[in-house]
């Protein structure tokens, strides 16, 4: 029996991270109440926010109506004072008897019984009990650990733990921080008279330390796993040869100065002896396929294959039918593989990747299963590798190692442009090349906002478009009915809008359609057979029909920024104007009419992605990028971008100091933050 019971607790603290002694000194307050002082009940009664009070049980019990519950009244000199349990054990009424002296906190409000407290934090107290000489902390917990626990905990282990400092004092003067030990002594025992709107709000001294620390030990790590890439060894890709040379006189068109500029960077890059693992981001119509197709044409130049991988079937036939088109005139071998291919076909195609036949492959997530093997893999191209996780980039990058010496190039894309506090923290591992200019040609979109109530006026809108001969999206947001949600649905608008627009060909597509009939219907409409297409957001990357000018997007307050920019994004790509529209349901909340006012006020995809920052937080950017690294507890991108270039600069100042000392004092400070791991190489 013993010996269950501390498991149980173990493992109810290793939910919470806590393992270490350090992880329990690092696991810093949420919030603080001050439990510093008791004011009388008459004085509370007038108080906004929580109070503390404290006195004598003159009754308690049961009652049952309005309905069950605990009531116990208390009263000091000044006043009396109720106090309701709607969910209370049996225990409570003894603690809670007649005569007990109580401290109580809560916020005190005039109810059915005359001033009360529902739920109240109490303690049976004797009389004089003193009082906390600092806040008390209230730290993130979980099921089954209480506050008070966790207290003991922390302070049991600020007692064991050395919390000598990993910086020295001229590193801490200069930057007019304090030293570790104090600010951690502080937040966890903050003293009655601290700041606490800056205590707070997270800009006190003490939480400044924290952060600082917080954002150089990530520096720290990010820049050592550059570095140590460099250790590697990946094939030196040469700059010209035949399929380069070929595909730049094959473009129907000329590069754009960003476009020749980026790849002009990536071919450097190939050309060293250790691997080049790059973020290529640009915004929606930028140009990075091409881009990304100049990469693969010197990787096959040099003798090896190429894999590209993109996360939707949609998305990688699209690569597949473009560069295709390009590559296999100059006589490259395109290979095209996805989980929906009949067996027989899936095995030919595995047999030319396998035998070095096939130089570029395309795909979805097939191209990382067991059964696929590549005879000399020098590139790897990830398309949204935000929908990626690190396990998966890492397995495609592991094509490349089986039976070489070497390693791959690698080569992400994101056409949701990443704010600069973002690439410098998460992203600061990677080199970043960015596409800042669209290519000349592109129709700026514009963006209206529309009531659903006006559904019957964008109907006769698209009527009108399509007899003009333009091609017109709807994209809703759900395949199915969903009674929560309420949303209309793919499948009954594309039934609604072919009753209301009978001499338009209107088409559906969305991900539980099998692969060839998606094709289909995308090749007709490619085609310009389908005038008006309804999708869900299999159509968000990926598909380019110039000759789509409108674009409606029912329910858009269901959708993210970087979502609506994208959809938007597949319009706008011809000569003629091209008009989205965001068809809303009100009323609408706070974040939704922050993210359509957004839209509707910037199509510049950088202040999108900062927006975008703001209201919803990394998570968006990032997907499954940092899948078993936590992300930072303390430091906001937002508030703290002075805190993360001072650790930027500190970081790269202590791993070029030579000598033992400025070594002594990076391993220190990771071994404090990171346990002593380290994710090195992150794919």
């Amino acid at each position: 029996m013993s010996s269950k019971k501390p498991k149980t607790r173990a493992s109810r603290l290793e939910r919470l991270g806590l393992r270490s002694d350090m992880d329990f000194v690092l696991h810093l307050p949420m919030r603080y109440e001050d439990e510093t002082r008791v004011v009388p009940i008459r004085e509370a009664q007038f108080m906004t926010g929580s109070a503390q009070v404290e006195g004598v049980v003159m009754s308690s019990g049961i009652q049952y109506r309005p309905r069950r519950q605990l009531v116990v009244s208390i009263a000091d000199e000044t006043g009396e004072l109720f106090l309701r349990f709607l969910h209370f054990y049996a225990s409570q009424l003894k603690q809670l008897a007649v005569g007990s002296r109580v401290r109580v906190r809560g916020e005190l409000r005039q109810g059915f019984f005359g001033g009360e407290m529902v739920h109240p934090a109490y303690r049976v107290v004797a009389e004089g009990t003193p009082l906390p000489a600092a806040l008390t902390p209230v730290y993130p917990s979980t099921e089954g650990i209480s506050q008070t626990q966790l207290r003991k905990e922390i302070a049991a282990a600020m007692a064991r733990v050395n919390l000598q400092d990993t910086l020295p004092d001229t590193l801490l003067m200069h930057l007019n921080l304090p030293v570790f030990a104090d600010a951690i002594r502080l937040l966890h025992n903050p003293p009655p008279d601290v700041d606490e709107h800056a205590l707070a709000e997270r800009t006190h001294p003490a939480w400044q330390r924290v952060k600082f620390d917080e954002l150089l030990a990530q520096q720290l790590s990010m820049k050592r796993a550059h570095t140590r890439r460099r250790q590697q060894i990946a094939p030196q890709l040469s700059a010209s040869g035949d399929v380069t040379r070929g595909l730049l006189e094959a473009l129907p068109f000329i590069l754009t100065a960003e476009q020749s500029r980026v790849v002009a960077e990536i071919s450097e890059s190939m050309q060293k002896p250790y691997p080049m693992q790059r973020l290529l981001q640009g915004d929606v119509g930028s140009g990075k396929t091409v881009v990304a197709a100049m990469a693969a044409a010197q990787a096959i130049d040099s003798g090896t294959q190429v894999a590209m991988m993109a996360p939707t079937e949609i998305l990688a036939d699209q690569h597949f039918q473009r560069v295709a088109e390009w590559m296999a005139p100059l006589g490259v071998d395109v290979a095209w593989l996805t989980g929906g291919m009949k067996k027989k076909d899936r095995q030919s195609v595995l047999s030319r990747i396998a035998s070095g036949k096939a130089r570029l492959v395309i795909g979805t997530h097939a191209l990382i299963q067991d059964e696929v093997h590549f005879d000399s893999l020098g590139l790897v191209i990830v398309d949204e590798q935000h929908r990626f996780g690190v396990g998966q980039r890492l397995m495609l990058r592991n094509k490349g190692e089986s039976g070489h010496d070497s390693v791959p190039h690698q080569l992400m894309m994101s056409a949701t442009p990443i704010p600069r506090t973002l690439a410098m923290t998460y992203y600061a591992d990677l080199d970043v090349s960015v596409i800042n200019e669209l290519p000349p040609g592109r129709t700026p979109v514009i963006t209206r906002l529309i009531d659903r109530n006006r559904r019957d006026e964008v109907i006769k809108r698209i009527h009108a478009a399509a007899l003009s001969g333009r091609q017109i999206y709807w994209v809703c947001p759900l395949i199915e009915e969903s009674e929560t949600l309420q949303l209309q649905t793919a499948v009954e608008t594309h039934a609604a809008l072919k009753e209301a627009l009978p001499d338009l060909n209107v088409g559906l597509v969305h991900g539980r359609l099998r692969q060839a009939e998606k094709q289909a219907v995308m090749d007709a409409f490619a085609g310009g057979e389908i005038h008006l297409l309804v999708a869900t957001t299999v159509i968000e990357v990926g598909v380019d029909v110039p000759n789509a000018s409108l674009m409606i997007i029912e329910h858009a307050e269901r959708f993210g920024l970087s979502q609506l920019h994208q959809l938007r994004g597949r319009v706008g790509r011809g000569d003629a104007e091209s008009i989205c529209l965001l068809l809303y349901q009100a009323p609408l909340g706070e974040t939704a009419k922050q993210r359509l006012m957004t839209m509707r006020e910037t199509s510049d995809g950088f202040a999108i992605a900062r927006r975008d920052l703001e209201i919803r937080g990394p998570g968006e950017f990032l997907g499954a990028r940092q899948s078993g690294v936590a992300m930072l507890r303390f430091a906001d991108l937002q508030k703290d971008a002075d805190l993360i270039e001072a650790s930027q600069d500190m970081a790269q100042a202590l791993l070029d100091e030579p000598g033992e000392a400025a070594q002594a004092i990076v391993e220190s400070h990771l071994n404090r933050w990171l346990g002593g791991f380290e994710d090195f190489l992150k794919a």
